[in-house]
């Protein structure tokens, strides 16, 4: 699905353009690049909590001793029994960091009060496949078995991310779906990176700015490993691979149309739907993908922070899964 400047949404357009010409068609060895020093700005992200937040560090031990990173926010006047939310950052399982997130999650503190949980997982280069989905699951865990030091509801825990951690958040419901250990009360993987097959007509050829089909496609094989282009993909790896969608938790999602993970997000919606779960889903015309972070101010991407936020208050309003 090749793009043409004209088909992005004005407002999008300068800095879609911007973005193309100075990052496009990664390969694998400059995906790996780009996630082994942060830049001056990463850094600086890095230091910064954002007004009205406290940010702590905790650790957790894995089974092979060594210790996973989480950062928790919450606000500086927090209230008794508030949602938990687990936040996993995006960055194509290749980069990024939790504390580069905070300004997305803040707004949804500020609503309600929430607490969030936020792991610094490990990356593909690092440890490919399922290094990222254990860490994701084991601050799962964390969170629920902390819910009452944390002043967290342990009957209203979520699950939430965008792009790569669209794709983790659809993954450890599913995992945790599955292993019966944790509730999830809803959950909100926004245009996720779901689909390692690129078959999709969205995700074949795509050269939209910012995420295009070949960045995709090495960010997958980085991902994957060895797993890469065999039929032994799990699901847990590629939710959009999963069959059965029975018991996942109410959803709210939202992708760009030229994105190239718009039909897997509409699938994995259809998906959902057909099995009985609730969602809310939004598609924005002529937005790439992480619109709503690259432009903020644009229409689009405003329309798009509005609906998140206010499905979000529903979900807490509506939404719990008392833990067994």
């Amino acid at each position: 699905m090749p793009v043409h400047p004209s088909q992005i949404d004005p407002e999008l357009r300068r800095r879609g353009t911007l973005i193309r010409r100075i990052r496009s068609a990664r390969t694998e060895e400059q995906l790996r690049r780009s996630s082994a020093l942060p830049g001056p700005v990463d850094r600086l992200l890095r230091r910064r909590v954002p007004a009205g937040l406290v940010r702590s560090e905790e650790w957790i031990r894995r089974p092979d001793g060594s210790r996973l990173r989480i950062l928790v926010y919450r606000a500086r006047d927090a209230r008794p029994d508030a949602p938990g939310l687990l936040w996993l950052h995006g960055g194509g399982y290749v980069t990024g960091a939790p504390e580069l997130e905070a300004s997305s999650f803040r707004p949804l503190i500020a609503g309600s009060g929430a607490v969030v949980v936020s792991p610094d997982y490990r990356l593909s280069p690092e440890a490919p496949y399922p290094a990222a989905l254990d860490d994701s699951y084991a601050a799962l865990v964390w969170l629920r078995d902390n819910a009452v030091r944390l002043g967290v509801r342990p009957d209203q825990i979520a699950v939430a991310g965008g792009s790569a951690g669209g794709g983790l958040t659809a993954a450890t419901t599913l995992y945790a779906r599955d292993k019966g250990e944790v509730a999830v009360a809803f959950q909100m993987p926004l245009y996720p990176m779901i689909d390692d097959r690129g078959e999709t007509e969205s995700g074949r050829d795509n050269d939209a700015p910012v995420w295009d089909s070949v960045t995709n496609r090495s960010a997958w094989r980085l991902y994957l490993g060895d797993l890469y282009g065999s039929a032994d993909v799990p699901a847990y790896a590629a939710p959009a691979r999963a069959t059965d969608h029975a018991g996942l938790p109410p959803t709210m999602t939202f992708v760009g149309s030229l994105d190239p993970f718009r039909d897997e997000t509409v699938h994995y919606v259809e998906n959902l739907r057909a099995a009985g779960v609730p969602v809310e889903f939004r598609e924005f015309a002529g937005a790439y993908h992480g619109f709503d972070v690259l432009v903020p101010k644009a229409s689009a991407s405003r329309a798009a922070a509005a609906f998140r936020d206010q499905w979000f208050g529903h979900a807490v309003r509506t939404h719990f899964a008392p833990q067994s």
